[in-house]
């Protein structure tokens, strides 16, 4: 086809010429004349026959370029993307690698602890404990309650219990305080005051924190990964922070969640941490280097060492509504709580903030509490009154990471609120 078109342009080109010929011959230009302007004429058209040609070549190419290097950037645009994705499925690999030896590191050290409940249940199983009859009658002994408990914290029937801490005064839920409750054989809940009769002489109560402690940090995982920026305050017993097999695999794990710091407190009562030990003092310490914080409830002394709280890293005081009230007293310049007379007692509040530390009255019951605690200038509230303590949902822990293989026995399906 090119070669049939480049000779029909030759003969046109030919044509041209001739024509060009004839006509300087007929005019009288002679033979020599018109064989010039034949020459040149031929001479011109294929000449401006490979201008165009050329002209066209280079087009094409260009075009040729300019696709390739199109195909080149789609190309490119391919392999960057299939890189970023096999970077993102790298790092979850890598990321679920970590998580699972975490898990597998926890579930070995609740392995260990239940090992050690059960030796220690086993070697005061024999011993009748004393229980406190609910309706205010003597104390008798209660085998029978003594076995309930054992076959509970064995079989793993530790639930986890929270009970919301709200900004006052808005009222919106903060954090959430976390409670443990034992089921009997029959799925009842056992309240504390039943259990604790037996639990505490045997030393189970060490053992029930530190349940307690893994389910806690197994929540705070499973909302971080929600996004919800809400914390939790967790018991942790002195006999928890002292005790020297458990301690160290528990600081472990902290260290290795160590991004939850924020949103998980340590809740120590006012009387144990006076009466803490160095041992006791020095691990709290490792806590707060991790970034965890600490908080004292059950208080009962307004006379507070602010910077002793400020040097170990207390960062909450959790005062009964009604004790706070019944401190009030009032004198010529205002209101004062007994326990500091000097001070007015709406400046309490501005007083412990000096050090870092935030006050929250605890077992508001009445709406007559939180008219009067506001005016002291209190900033979170807990009680019964803003939320009972309910049973967290099965769904939440056991996203939040596998069930310990000790754990067999099913959560209440209760929300938390």
């Amino acid at each position: 086809m090119r070669r049939l078109t480049l000779g029909l342009l030759l003969a046109i080109y030919l044509c041209v010429s001739l024509s060009v010929a004839l006509t300087l011959w007929r005019n009288g230009g002679g033979w020599g004349a018109g064989v010039a302007a034949l020459v040149g004429g031929l001479g011109l058209c294929l000449a401006f026959h490979g201008l165009i040609e050329r002209a066209l070549e280079t087009g094409t190419i260009k075009g040729d370029i300019a696709a390739v290097r199109e195909a080149h950037a789609i190309l490119l645009s391919q392999v960057e993307a299939l890189d970023a994705r096999l970077g993102e499925v790298l790092e979850t690999v890598a990321d679920d690698a970590q998580r699972s030896e975490v898990l597998l590191d926890e579930v070995h050290m609740l392995e260990g602890l239940v090992q050690r409940m059960q030796h220690r249940l086993d070697d005061h199983g024999d011993a009748p404990a004393p229980f406190a009859a609910p309706f205010g009658g003597d104390a008798v002994q209660s085998p029978a309650l003594l076995d309930t408990v054992r076959a509970a914290l064995t079989d793993n029937r530790v639930d986890l219990y929270l009970q919301p801490i709200v900004a006052l005064p808005q009222r919106r839920t903060q954090y959430y305080e976390s409670f443990s409750r034992l089921r009997d054989e029959t799925g009842r809940v056992m309240m504390p005051a039943e259990y604790l009769s037996v639990a505490e002489p045997g030393g189970l109560v060490t053992a029930i924190d530190n349940l307690l402690l893994f389910r806690c940090v197994q929540i705070v995982r499973r909302l971080a990964r929600q996004e919800r920026r809400i914390g939790i305050f967790c018991n942790i017993s002195m006999a928890s922070l002292a005790d020297e097999s458990f301690f160290p695999q528990f600081l472990e794990l902290l260290t290795e969640n160590r991004d939850l710091a924020g949103a998980l407190i340590f809740e120590i009562g006012q009387a144990a941490f006076d009466a803490r030990g160095s041992v006791e003092a020095r691990n709290m310490g490792k806590l707060a280097d991790l970034g965890f914080r600490f908080s004292l409830d059950k208080v009962t002394d307004l006379d507070l060492d602010l910077q002793d709280l400020s040097r170990s890293d207390v960062k909450f005081l959790k005062i009964a509504a009604q004790f706070l009230l019944d401190e009030l007293q009032e004198t010529e310049g205002g209101l004062v709580l007994r326990s500091l007379p000097d001070l007015a007692a709406e400046d309490f509040t501005t007083l412990t903030r000096r050090y870092g530390v935030e006050v929250v009255a605890e077992k508001v019951e009445a709406e007559r509490q939180v008219v009067d605690i506001l005016e002291l200038n209190i900033g979170f509230g807990q009680g019964h009154l803003f939320g009972e303590p309910r049973a967290i949902k099965e769904a939440v822990l056991t996203e939040a990471g596998p069930a310990p293989a000790i754990a067999r026995q099913p959560f209440p399906r209760r929300a938390f609120g």
